[in-house]
């Protein structure tokens, strides 16, 4: 590990926690607040379209509520994803895993696992996988998860991804407890991404930041371009705002 990481470790596990426990309260914030329900958007034939309600009938229809709440699922997806990832690490590391790198990626899985929870608990019955008897499975076989590089490349990957995502996500909310939440996140993802870069190489923390000094935003149908072998399922984001 190197010396940046070493001088920094406890300094960084004790912001995520803080960071975690202050989601986990808006967590229980959000939950006592929301009391309108939307119809569950049902993952049918293998496709979920996000931004669409169903009625019992089976008639679809857009909604600015169901945007709003598509983009929240939106970001839900992408929090079950990385969970999963993590999880999956942590279950089984790579026998080449340096010493300590264990605890930081089970701290990004906790992280991660929050963030789900969170979004789950904010969207109520909107939740699209409501309906689901078991969690989606996702396929990282795409990913060298057998080797401390490959594992470390994986999420530096996924949260590059995350970040752009909730970069370019941001705009299309409209209810502003929505935005605060998920820029808080944000925050958290961006700390996750710098922190795997530096893992893989020493003082490129900052790599992703462009010469404007942002990091990158990606639209929805970017994200989902570039998830979507990850995914065990279609998903459309044609009925989420795009401005």
């Amino acid at each position: 590990m190197s010396t940046f990481l070493s001088a920094r470790a406890m300094q960084r596990r004790s912001f995520f926690r803080v960071a975690g426990a202050t989601l986990a309260t808006s967590t229980l914030v959000l939950a006592g607040c929301k009391d309108d329900e939307e119809p569950v958007t049902p993952v049918a034939s293998n496709v979920l379209r996000l931004g669409v309600v169903t009625s019992a009938s089976g008639a679809e229809t857009v909604t600015q509520e169901s945007q709003e709440n598509g983009v929240l699922n939106y970001a839900y997806l992408l929090e079950q994803l990385e969970a999963a990832f993590y999880t999956q690490v942590v279950a089984a590391p790579p026998a080449d895993l340096l010493s300590d790198e264990l605890a930081y990626l089970t701290d990004l899985r906790d992280h991660e696992l929050i963030h789900r929870e969170y979004l789950k608990a904010a969207l109520g019955a909107s939740v699209y996988d409501a309906s689901l008897s078991t969690p989606l499975k996702f396929n990282f076989s795409s990913f060298t998860l057998t080797t401390r590089v490959g594992v470390w490349t994986a999420a530096q990957q996924l949260e590059d991804i995350g970040v752009a995502a909730y970069n370019g996500a941001g705009k299309l909310l409209t209810v502003t407890t929505n935005l605060l939440a998920l820029g808080k996140i944000a925050s958290v993802e961006a700390r996750h991404a710098a922190l795997v870069h530096e893992v893989l190489q020493s003082d490129s923390f900052a790599s992703t930041i462009g010469a404007d000094g942002l990091d990158d935003a990606k639209t929805p149908t970017e994200v989902i371009e570039l998830i979507k072998t990850l995914l065990p399922i279609e998903v459309s984001v044609a009925a989420l705002p795009t401005a």
